[in-house]
């Protein structure tokens, strides 16, 4: 368990004492998390495995459809949706009780709040990466082609952090005043996962609808797009990541904003 002790200042400078601390907090959340459930790494991949599964199961076999015009299987194309999926959803639930769950070792600390943050972002990044190779054993396994458009992998890596960092920053202290925002969280979470095109192509939404207006303003959707890329490369659609990039930033400064002239009424209010 991680202490006071652990995370007090030193005679580092301020961002590496902010570096050291955030690493030692993420160590702890993953040792948490593998050390002490007899499955373990399992737990990680099994919940977008099952849905991969159930929804493969749904709309290929059942139902006859899913099919992707890319040679690569529709399988394929679940995966590389719902694993960044899983680490939006798992960061954005723990941001609800970011604060509240180690109140006292918040309070006790000097280093700035954010890190209470951040760490959930990292973290759950790291399973992220974790999972990573379940997605290339199926691509291996199930011959999916894979495009040159993969090196946008990592741009899209750094754009779902500066997202998820912004949305933690806003979410993380207004949940501390309003408690029934973390139930709004999760009853968003379920409509936003249906609405950010991970199951389907943006381009099977009719252009000119009410839900494609809301499916471009989306900033998921261009990021799930570059996910897909590397093996969708029709799937990449440059306005969506534009949309996407500028929607992180500004969801980053709002929750700056929020963040900076809140904190001090949130530690009075823990």
């Amino acid at each position: 368990m991680t202490t006071y002790a652990d995370v007090r200042p030193t005679q580092r400078t301020p961002f590496a004492r902010y570096r050291h601390s955030l690493w030692l907090l993420t160590k702890r959340d993953l040792h948490v998390r593998y050390t002490t459930n007899v499955l373990g790494y399992v737990w990680s991949i099994l919940d977008p495995l099952l849905m991969a599964g159930i929804y493969y199961l749904v709309f290929v076999v059942v139902f006859k459809r899913g099919n992707t015009p890319s040679e690569s299987p529709y399988i394929v194309f679940l995966l590389a949706g719902l694993l960044p999926w899983t680490w939006f959803n798992g960061a954005v639930s723990d941001f609800t009780r970011a604060f509240s769950r180690e109140a006292k070792l918040i309070r006790s600390t000097a280093i700035p709040r954010t890190i209470w943050i951040n760490r959930i972002v990292l973290s759950k990044g790291i399973e992220f990466a974790l999972s990573l190779p379940v997605l290339a054993l199926f691509v291996i396994f199930s011959g999916a082609h894979v495009h040159w458009q993969i090196v946008f992998y990592p741009l899209a890596v750094l754009i779902t952090a500066v997202l998820l960092v912004g949305i933690g920053l806003i979410v993380a202290p207004l949940v501390v005043f309003f408690k029934d925002l973390e139930r709004a969280v999760k009853l968003l979470l379920r409509l936003l996962f249906y609405a950010s095109a991970v199951l389907y192509p943006v381009n099977d939404v009719p252009k000119g609808s009410l839900f494609r207006y809301f499916i471009d303003a989306n900033p998921l959707v261009g990021l799930f797009g570059m996910y897909r890329s590397g093996f969708f490369p029709e799937d990449l659609h440059w306005s969506l990541v534009i949309i996407s990039a500028l929607g992180s930033l500004i969801f980053l400064v709002v929750g700056w904003l929020v963040y900076s002239r809140t904190i001090r009424s949130v530690l009075k209010e823990m």
